[in-house]
């Protein structure tokens, strides 16, 4: 039920952006309502989505009093002022698409799949919003067995196609980060908590790279590509905090400000000769290092 409330309600949203500044009737609307559900609009019940919109979404549906016709103030740039509701929306588009398009579109549409602990993200995110601890049972990679931990969920994080809940840990007396496919086992207990003042997911890792919690300050990294990696880097940047500094010739030079971790080393690696760390020196020693490694093993016959 409240999937496809949520349905209806990104269905609402993208109607109003695809029709622009100049909006749409109630007649309009209605007669696009029952094209695609095949049910009466009322009024009444559009006017109850567009307060839930408003207070799912934050995005809210007007009404211009002297042509009586509704729109979203700004819809070119709905999608842009918010990460969390851009995702959203966006995901339940595509998924709608796919789903209404399934027969004419068979073995013309693949997507990749993000299969990371997605039985347990509704489950937290329902504790989240109740303010409820709950209860895990957690095997790392490196272990052999399982451990027990109660967590104050405060936020979920989804990296790399993995899904992540930055938590707090009763038994550790601190902050850490589980992923959500190392989960055995989840309940929600009846002991509720409070969320710390002014607690933001984004800031928190606004100078991290990838799920590892910062130690430490940042630190500015340099790193010189080809002018067609470059292409791709600025499309989709290495991190958010990337700048181009300078072009010379056939290369282009970036920087970027993380605090170093092995998650940055890797991603780095990824790019092989495509992409030089200039400094700091520790970063591009780490890199080769790790370089060094894998021509080691491909060197032997």
């Amino acid at each position: 039920m409240v999937t496809e409330l949520l349905q209806k309600y990104i269905w609402l949203i993208q109607t109003f952006i695809r029709a622009g500044e100049h909006g749409l009737s109630l007649e309009e609307i209605s007669d696009k309502w029952e094209s695609r559900f095949d049910s009466e609009y009322p009024r009444r019940t559009f006017n109850n989505h567009r307060d839930a919109v408003e207070d799912v979404f934050g995005i809210r549906i007007g009404c211009n009093r002297s042509t009586n016709r509704y729109f979203i103030s700004g819809s070119e740039d709905v999608s842009d002022e918010n990460a969390e509701t851009a995702w959203l929306i966006n995901t339940f588009t595509v998924n709608n698409m796919l789903t209404l398009g399934k027969k004419r579109l068979s073995g013309r549409v693949s997507v990749e799949n993000i299969p990371s602990g997605q039985r347990h993200l509704t489950s937290i995110m329902d504790a989240m919003t109740a303010g409820s601890e709950i209860r895990i049972s957690y095997q790392k990679y490196t272990s052999e067995k399982a451990s027990e931990y109660t967590l104050r969920p405060y936020a979920v994080k989804e990296v790399a196609k993995r899904w992540y809940i930055i938590a707090y840990c009763i038994e550790r007396e601190a902050l850490r980060v589980y992923g959500l496919d190392r989960i055995l086992s989840l309940e929600t207990t009846d002991r509720s908590f409070r969320m710390p003042d002014r607690f933001d997911i984004d800031e928190l890792f606004a100078t991290s790279f990838g799920i590892y919690l910062p130690e430490g300050p940042g630190k500015t990294i340099t790193f010189r590509t080809s002018l067609t990696e470059a292409r791709y880097l600025r499309d989709l940047p290495l991190h958010e905090s990337q700048k181009e500094v300078k072009t010379e010739g056939n290369s282009v030079t970036f920087s970027i400000f993380v605090h170093p971790n092995k998650a940055l080393i890797m991603e780095i690696c990824k790019h092989a000769s495509a992409l030089e760390v200039l400094a700091p020196a520790e970063v591009r020693d780490a890199v080769a290092a790790e370089l060094r490694k894998a021509a080691d093993i491909y060197s032997k016959p």
